[in-house]
């Protein structure tokens, strides 16, 4: 049972309720085709947890780790042919990617101007991308990371439940359709696979480029696959690891200190994102209409959740993965590139206007 006393069990209790609870939770919503299972049941246990007082914290190494699978799931979907539907439609991928820095700007401008928060802190909290890249800039800036981290990771949590909860409406029983092989016999794409994991994890970090450990593997394994070098091999029980370590950073990241010092301004946090996925769900549906692309597929284009969780949805859905992913990882540098301006102008005009 999770309850207030949760800080008083020890380490090794606290993992194994982490992950009788995660593996129970997980397996309901897999019994149930639930898309990303794996990802929504630890990443819940992990909020319910962490609120509770749990002190266990994911590994920063794990956690790459675990980005880097995913960027080896990633590069199964990619090819060079992505590259021809965004080129010809240039001018709809610009306008999509500035609308929605537009609708990240104003969602940061109404917070900020609506409540207590710093202008950077606002603006970096109310950045759609890649969540851990977010955070790790908003420092640098004049920032109050804490919040950021809160305000990114609340997000990633409603924006995971939404479009997960879309795509098993969209998918209906057949999302998960055929029986998956947990333990298939291992072959030389494993071993290239767990290099490529391996090296990623750590150069990602170092050439300080933003979700590296996700995209260097992405990259690196599609040029393999397209160009017949090698053939990775993903099992299902090395993704689930992956996913529940991801589910597992996000909902632990939700402690009580965190909690009660976000509470003041947690109505207009919320407020926020609900405006902002409404934002981008508006932007998913004109993609719809000007690209004849399908509507699961456009609202993880333009959803504004993390890349990591969003690639894990998209794993589980019948989607473009490719677009989803070309789309994602565009605005992400798109964002990085403008937040520090972002920023500034937040917190020199945000608070202007008399409260």
């Amino acid at each position: 049972m999770i309850n207030h006393s949760m800080d008083a069990l020890s380490l090794r209790w606290q993992w194994l309720l982490l992950l009788v609870s995660s593996v129970l939770l997980g397996a309901i919503f897999q019994y149930f085709h639930v898309p990303a299972a794996l990802l929504l049941g630890p990443m819940i246990v992990g909020v319910v947890m962490g609120l509770s007082g749990a002190t266990l914290r994911i590994n920063k190494r794990l956690f790459l780790l675990s980005q880097a699978v995913l960027g080896c799931m990633i590069a199964q979907s990619l090819s060079p042919s992505i590259l021809t539907p965004l080129l010809q439609d240039w001018p709809v991928v610009l306008a999509v990617l500035l609308l929605t820095l537009a609708a990240s700007g104003l969602s940061g401008f109404l917070l900020v101007r609506f409540s207590q928060l710093p202008g950077p802190t606002g603006a970096w909290g109310s950045s759609p991308g890649g969540a851990s890249a977010m955070v790790a800039m908003a420092g640098e800036f004049g920032a109050d990371v804490r919040l950021v981290a809160f305000m990114q990771y609340l997000r990633v949590l409603f924006v995971a439940g939404a479009a997960a909860m879309v795509a098993r409406i969209g998918l209906g029983d057949g999302g998960h359709a055929g029986s998956l092989v947990w333990f298939p016999a291992l072959n030389s794409g494993f071993l290239v696979t767990m290099c490529l994991v391996v090296c990623s994890a750590w150069l990602g970090p170092w050439l300080r480029i933003p979700s590296g450990a996700l995209l260097i593997p992405a990259l690196i394994g599609a040029t393999l696959h397209s160009t017949g070098t090698a053939v990775l091999q993903m099992p299902e029980w090395l993704l689930a690891l992956a996913y529940a370590m991801i589910g597992w950073s996000v909902g632990l990241r939700f402690t009580r200190p965190i909690f009660r010092l976000a509470l003041s301004t947690l109505p207009q946090m919320l407020l926020s994102i609900f405006g902002l996925m409404l934002l981008c769900g508006g932007l998913a549906w004109m993609l719809t209409r000007v690209l004849h692309i399908d509507l699961m597929t456009a609202y993880l284009a333009t959803s504004p959740g993390g890349l990591d969780t969003v690639a894990i949805i998209a794993a589980g859905s019948r989607v473009d993965m490719a677009f989803v992913m070309a789309m994602q990882t565009l605005r992400l540098f798109t964002i990085l590139l403008t937040g520090p301006a972002m920023a500034r102008f937040l917190s020199r005009f945000a608070h202007s206007a008399p409260r």
